[in-house]
């Protein structure tokens, strides 16, 4: 197998890239919007909802790797991970609509109402993107390649990202004339259609290429087994579990800032549709970037820095100070694009890395895994946002008070900051080089041609 074989279409990175808008087109609106709809349109308080998150998310992380492990096992004539994408469609499109009714019940009866329709769509989320992601690996053995279908991937990302901020807040108030009840569960409904035929598109578009090897057992807990030793996968988790953190505080705070600080949350739209447009211009980038700085370590090192002292800017600007938040905003979403492609570029590397090292290859695990991680951040971060508007003694739909406010700049910029530091310092340990890359590839290559398991 040599590289000019490796080189996919077009079409094939695109129809990779689109299923990630899919995908974003939940993840986004879960990360910008659940938590104001949960406290100002749904009714119940921010530490109620930060230990739902907490809750309900710990069995969302720990379903990961499960779904990991039963798509390594799945053996069908369109492979291990795209008929799941063809499976789940209809799960995930109905989970996310009825979490974002409003039924007419108590405070405790919403309560639970959240926690089962917040833990269903978990796991249809789960259940399409685990295998959406693992499908990255076996797409191609080309690291440059993997890096343009990352780049792709999260291109379509924050094209998702970008029609939610642009038009969720118009789309709800267009439904629902006046009342968000109305308004939230019919614009998901119309992301949802998007949604399912864009994943179609993905289903129909790509191509499995890479098996496991023909000899390999595929044995629970030896697969386990082999994650605790494969250090680069390790460090990449734990550099996932504080990105996700620190984005999940940022984010979650958005809305609150912009409504109770700023004065007017329609600000919130052009503000992040604005910082989303650089991260594509960053996420573009990704490979430009990666070659310059001399490889993806050191990128991401650098990135993760630059993107941590430009967020903590953010703490000094007034209500109107628009200047300040703009230029913070633009320069760190530039730097921060691609921080995410570099990373799921790097978990490629891994499972690579796994099948060079041990002689078996996981790759619905390793990528299950990865996601676990992120997960992982993403829970602590979502919990710890609403217990820290709680302890900042938060209400919804009043005037803050100014301790109240100076909580929300808080998760606006120095926290978030603190957290990129903190990526930056696990990042140092991640040992895969460039070199060592080419080398795994190689002989990898040699390996797979041998037992026939490259297509």
């Amino acid at each position: 197998m040599n590289k000019i074989k490796q080189v996919l279409s077009l079409k094939e990175k695109i129809g990779y890239g689109v299923g990630d808008t899919a995908s974003c087109l939940y993840f986004q609106t879960f990360q910008m919007f659940l938590m104001y709809f949960y406290t100002d349109t749904f009714g119940i308080s921010a530490a109620t909802v930060g230990t739902m998150f907490l809750v309900t998310r710990i069995w969302d992380t720990f379903n990961d790797p499960i779904m990991g492990m039963i798509t390594d096992r799945t053996n069908t004539k369109y492979g291990k991970f795209r008929p799941w994408i063809l499976w789940t469609i209809l799960p995930y499109v109905i989970t996310g609509v009825v979490l974002f009714y409003t039924p007419n019940l108590s405070l405790t009866g919403k309560i639970i109402y959240a926690y089962i329709t917040y833990t269903l769509v978990t796991m249809a989320y789960t259940a399409i993107n685990i295998p959406y992601g693992a499908l990255l690996g076996v797409m191609s053995s080309n690291p440059d390649q993997r890096t343009q279908l990352s780049s792709f991937r999260f291109l379509g990302a924050f094209t998702g990202n970008i029609i939610i901020q642009g038009t969720l807040i118009y789309l709800v108030t267009f439904y629902g004339k006046g009342n968000d009840r109305v308004g939230y569960p019919l614009a998901m409904a119309t992301f949802a259609l998007v949604a399912a035929g864009l994943w179609l598109f993905t289903f129909f578009s790509t191509k499995e290429r890479i098996l496991p090897p023909k000899d390999q057992q595929n044995k629970v807990w030896q697969d386990l087994k082999d994650l605790t030793k494969n250090r680069p996968w390790l460090v990449l988790c734990m550099m996932g579990v504080l990105t996700l953190v620190w984005v999940s505080i940022r984010n979650g705070a958005m809305m609150y800032y912009f409504n109770y600080y700023v004065g007017d949350e329609a600000k919130a739209a052009p503000f992040m549709v604005v910082g989303t447009i650089f991260s594509l211009a960053g996420v573009a980038s990704t490979t430009f970037i990666a070659r310059f700085l001399k490889g993806k370590r050191r990128a991401f090192i650098i990135l993760s820095a630059l993107n941590a002292g430009l967020t903590a800017v953010f703490f000094i600007a007034k209500p109107t100070d628009f200047g300040i938040m703009y230029t913070s905003h633009i320069l760190g979403s530039f730097v921060g694009g691609p921080l995410m492609p570099l990373t799921w570029s790097m978990f490629a590397d891994t499972a690579d890395y796994a099948e060079w090292k041990f002689g078996r290859r996981a790759t619905g695990l390793i990528f299950s895994a990865g996601t676990f991680s992120q997960k992982m951040g993403w829970t602590v971060g979502g919990a710890i946002a609403g217990w820290v508007l709680a302890a900042f003694h938060y209400q919804a739909n009043v005037i803050q008070t100014e301790e109240t406010l100076i909580g929300i700049r808080l998760m606006m910029s120095i926290f978030p900051a603190i957290g990129s530091l903190l990526v930056v310092f696990a990042s140092l340990f991640y040992n895969l080089s460039e070199k060592k890359l080419e080398t795994i590839e190689h002989e990898l290559i040699e390996r797979r041609k041998k037992t026939g398991t490259d297509s």
